[in-house]
């Protein structure tokens, strides 16, 4: 093993012991269990799952497409102009 050190604010230290403790494990073995769930595979589907379920959550928000039509009127003839350009 190799030796690490990090900094944790005060409410991410208690949060951690008291975890620790619940689950009748060290802080550091909370750690690493983390650790190894994030860089893992079970991190990627995780996060895949989020995303999926986070999708279409504020319908009432404009499309991606729309907000930047909205915030920049002349951006998609720009686009067109450097296609042009460059192809």
């Amino acid at each position: 093993m190799r030796r690490t050190q990090i900094y944790l604010d005060e409410d991410q230290g208690e949060r951690l012991a008291a975890a620790a403790a619940e689950a009748g494990t060290t802080v550091s073995a909370l750690i690493r269990d983390a650790i190894d769930r994030y860089l893992g595979a079970e991190a990627s589907g995780s996060l895949r799952a989020a995303l999926t379920e986070a999708a279409g959550c504020a319908p009432h928000l404009p499309s991606g497409a729309d907000y930047v039509d909205a915030i920049r009127p002349d951006y998609r003839e720009r686009e067109r102009e450097l296609w042009k350009r460059g192809g």
